[in-house]
């Protein structure tokens, strides 16, 4: 589905993945179909840089983040954040990331996940790269510990480097939002933008469709994960860029307006958030 001259752009999708060998020009294609004009293609680990690097080099369409995942980062050091910050000066690089903290998986310590968030926090600002956040708080759906902690981190960068960028700059993304109006809040103080996608469109991700309405809607990206997060009808499935319409369409009915509304608005904030406005 095409809106007409507004189109969309997937904000965070893994093309480098394994999932999309088989069929990843075929991918792209039906995305160029539904509208979806850019890509932006984040990074999990040192080896994903180099193949999100190459699909930039490879579409047009197609944007790079550079980053190492909270899960991936065990070995992060010294020679790591140097491989990191050769690798982001690369012209098609947007963004640093996906950085930030999960403490679902367990798969890392949290002071490891941390310091290479700090290290990685600190290659954005060295660059004026916006950041892409990953934050999964622990199993139970109770504690806020992960957020919090992401939170306590990005003020102490704000307060370090708020006066290399403009005051109203978009300073990066919380992609795959599943806080509360607080955390919301907390984030637009920090310069943040939102990442919504599959899960708004579940029928049954009740407290998601009564918080987005009193989100900014000024402040909301749209993504698809790809391949994860399917969104309905598709859930379970792999996901693609091709689906972002659906995700506008959710939002659209939980924002009383019309899905070219979403596309525009959140195409425009995509724009300014990767500083894509002139491109």
């Amino acid at each position: 589905m095409v809106y007409g001259p507004s189109s969309m752009m997937d904000t965070h999708c893994h093309l480098d993945l394994r999932q999309f060998d088989d069929d990843r020009d075929a991918v792209i294609d039906r995305a160029k179909a539904a509208g979806v004009r850019a890509i932006v293609n984040p990074a999990i680990d040192l080896d994903s840089c180099r193949r999100v690097l190459a699909l930039a080099e490879a579409y047009p369409n197609i944007y790079a983040a550079v980053g190492v995942h909270p899960n991936d980062c065990g070995d992060f050091d010294e020679t790591a954040l140097v491989a990191l910050r050769e690798l982001a000066r690369h012209p098609k690089v947007v963004a640093i990331g996906e950085t930030g903290l999960d403490y679902y998986w367990e798969q890392v310590s949290h002071a490891q996940q941390i310091r290479a968030l700090r290290a990685q926090l600190a290659l954005a600002a060295e660059f004026n790269l916006p950041v892409i956040l990953h934050c999964r708080n622990p199993r139970g759906g109770v504690s806020h510990e992960c957020s919090a902690d992401l939170l306590r981190e990005l003020e102490r960068w704000v307060s370090a480097t708020r006066t290399r960028f403009p005051a109203d700059a978009m300073l990066g993304v919380w992609h795959a939002f599943s806080g509360d109006r607080a955390e919301a809040q907390a984030a637009y103080e920090r310069g943040l933008v939102l990442g919504l996608g599959g899960p708004v469109t579940f029928q049954n991700a009740r407290q998601l469709h009564e918080l987005v309405p009193q989100l900014r809607f000024d402040r909301l990206m749209l993504e698809t994960d790809a391949p994860y997060l399917a969104p309905h009808p598709h859930r379970g499935q792999r996901n693609e860029p091709a689906y972002i319409p659906l995700v506008a369409e959710s939002l659209a009915r939980l924002y009383a307006t019309t899905p070219a509304a979403v596309a525009a608005q959140t195409t425009v904030t995509a724009g300014q958030c990767f500083r894509l406005s002139k491109a």
